[in-house]
């Protein structure tokens, strides 16, 4: 009994051993933790099992055996799930805020609460497998630097969202590139503003940046309106001096007609009220000077098809350009997954917010999606939602992409 006692408080504090090779200890307790989780699938089946067959011989001869065995599993096998969820509610990001809230609500729900646990472990278990995997494989190419590219990268955000300060724009993206050698800037611009005004915070940022580190000149990847404030700062304030090249993600080239739609149809109040509102919050998160409507303007159909004919590309730098698209609207967390349709009845084909023909832009364009139904978002691009997505490595494509450049000599 005392060896029967010691070997599952062992199996508790170290489920597997194989496990102690995983890199980075947050890993190794999820893994862990899905072990144990395991551990009570199989346990509580086997023990349910023989407490039912032997419960006309025992509980008739002796029914307070049979309660005491009953009340022993009961506890151990609280105390391996207990141990297992713990280990994976703290550990894993994957399984996120819903998958964590549905695990507590259906918890106390017959069968449904074995769904979910199923569920759980196959996500927590896909995690730690996938995030080792990353971790020996930038191991492996450590030497390579395949993202030291001749000059740095600035890495400009779109409409609506910050890159310092508050929010963490790019995901765990920057992180990685700078792991395979990147030298990483940000635009530390304004969250709302029109592009011109944008384009404007971004050359003398570019210029604070080039005085700064001597490094000459600029690669530049930007997102969504990013990559039209980019070009503006290129064409029409003198940056194509101090840019090597512009590589714009899931950027609106051709504006959106949903856009022009919307600021069309909606009454004037309503559009004072909504910019009034969303004004006031970024200037709460730091903005100086927020103007909604003039960003919003700057992204329609109409606004670009000028805008393009105005900002030509500029000699010497390199021109690139990346899209997306969802699969099905589903495919989208929200809001995209609710604007997806929207977009898609007026411009056809889109990330949730950007339709296709709007993305091309340059000397090469690369489009992206996945072979199942999910696709990738507008946010999935930049590693907005952090999360592992089957068929697309969000990382790995920025490695790819960076080292592209750095083939280039840039």
């Amino acid at each position: 009994m005392l060896l029967l006692v010691l070997g599952f408080i062992a199996v508790n504090i170290i489920p597997a051993l194989p496990h102690r090779r995983i890199p980075g200890r947050r890993l190794r307790i999820c893994a862990d933790g899905c072990e144990l989780l395991v551990y009570f699938l199989i346990s509580a089946a086997a023990s349910a099992l023989c407490l039912l067959a032997v419960l006309p011989v025992v509980f008739s001869e002796n029914k307070l055996v049979w309660i005491g065995d009953l009340v022993c599993v009961i506890l151990a096998e609280a105390a391996v799930f207990w141990n297992g969820i713990i280990r994976v509610y703290m550990t894993s990001t994957q399984i996120g805020i819903k998958w964590r809230t549905i695990g507590v609500v259906c918890g106390w729900i017959p069968v449904v609460h074995l769904a979910v646990l199923v569920k759980i472990i196959r996500m927590a278990s896909d995690e730690w497998k996938f995030e080792s995997g990353k971790i020996m494989q930038a191991q492996e190419r450590k030497d390579e630097w395949l993202c030291r590219t001749r000059y740095p990268i600035l890495m400009v955000h779109g409409v609506f969202f910050r890159d310092f300060k508050y929010f963490n724009y790019w995901g765990r993206i920057p992180k990685e590139l700078e792991k395979h050698g990147a030298e990483i800037f940000y635009g530390n611009h304004q969250s709302a503003a029109s592009v011109k005004d944008s384009g404007a915070e971004l050359a003398c940022r570019i210029r604070e940046i080039v005085a700064a580190s001597g490094c000459e000149k600029v690669n530049i990847i930007a997102h969504s309106k990013g990559g039209l404030d980019s070009r503006y700062a290129i064409s029409c304030l003198g940056m194509d001096e101090y840019v090597a090249s512009l590589t714009t993600v899931n950027t609106p080239h051709r504006g959106c007609i949903f856009a022009d739609y919307l600021l069309d149809k909606i009454p004037g109040a309503v559009k004072d009220k909504v910019a009034e509102s969303y004004n006031s919050a970024l200037k709460v998160l730091g903005d100086k000077n927020p103007d909604f409507i003039a960003a919003v303007t700057d992204l329609t159909a109409s606004v670009c098809r000028e805008f393009n004919q105005k900002t030509p590309d500029r000699h010497g730098v390199y021109y690139q350009s990346v899209g997306s698209k969802l699969n099905v609207a589903s495919g989208g967390r929200f809001p995209l997954n609710f604007s997806h349709q929207l977009v898609k009845y007026f411009d056809g084909q889109n990330d949730g917010l950007v339709a296709e023909n709007s993305f091309p832009w340059g000397d090469d364009y690369t489009f992206l999606t996945t072979s199942g139904k999910r696709g990738i978002s507008h946010g999935d691009m930049i590693d907005l939602n952090r999360e592992n997505i089957r068929d697309f490595d969000v990382r790995e494509f920025y490695v790819e992409l960076v080292n592209g450049i750095k083939k280039r000599g840039l």
